[in-house]
């Protein structure tokens, strides 16, 4: 999600923003990212409660269903990602963040109904996936904001990287054949530099009133890397 400065909708260029209103702006931020955490996980936990549901998007997961049901989830995260970045109403930028929050926690039931309950070691893998999740996410994060580097350079391999996955994966449920463990790394390595990406924009790119479309794509890197991470914890069990 790229933010010009010709498309802010209003506030100061934190380039220009005084200290305290960085501060309050890097607070705001991360704070929904935090916010959007527990709101997945509560709307993780009321999904995993509806039997219906959970066979349902179970049988998602076969064949082509499975990539109708990606291209229903890449839609609503381009439907959420222009709606918080073209408009200034945040209840509108909420509802989009909310809406993302719901489609990642949908698109997440069924590994997580399978991590949880046909997994020995089930709790235990969830929970060491979200630790080394948020242990990287942290450690990445801290990278940018330390060393104050744009990586806006990555925009351009991480474009091709995703492009390529995503034949890899269409190409995978045609034919039938398992990407692999190095799939779910190579991954995970598209996730780390998007987080990397996506922190530099909050740098160098927003404005003091972008935090909420500033969160909604910290939030989606930070969920693709669990994905994959969780993955690859499984795939050892």
């Amino acid at each position: 999600m790229d933010n010009n400065l010709e498309n802010y909708q209003g506030g100061t260029h934190l380039t220009m923003a005084s200290d305290a209103d960085r501060t309050a702006f890097y607070k705001k931020t991360y704070g929904h990212v935090a916010g959007g955490v527990l709101a997945f996980v509560l709307f993780e936990y009321l999904l995993l409660q509806s039997d219906a549901l959970v066979e349902f998007m179970l049988s998602m997961t076969q064949g082509y269903k499975w990539l109708l049901l990606l291209g229903g989830f890449m839609l609503i995260t381009t439907y959420a990602e222009s709606t918080a970045m073209k408009t200034a109403d945040k209840n509108k930028q909420y509802l989009a963040y909310g809406i993302y929050i719901l489609a990642q926690a949908v698109i997440f039931v069924p590994m997580i109904y399978i991590a949880a309950f046909y997994m020995d070691s089930g709790a235990e893998i969830l929970q060491q996936a979200a630790l080394v999740t948020l242990a990287l996410f942290t450690g990445l994060t801290a990278v940018v904001m330390l060393t104050n580097k744009d990586f806006s350079f990555l925009k351009a391999g991480l474009t091709i990287g995703f492009f390529i996955a995503l034949g890899l994966i269409i190409a995978g449920t045609i034919f039938g054949f398992d990407l692999g463990l190095w799939f779910s790394g190579a991954m995970c390595v598209l996730a780390a530099g998007s987080i990397l990406y996506q922190t530099s924009q909050i740098v160098n790119k927003y404005s003091t009133d972008d935090y909420i479309p500033a969160a909604l794509g910290l939030f989606a890197s930070l969920m693709l890397l669990f994905w994959y991470i969780l993955r690859i914890f499984m795939s050892r069990d």
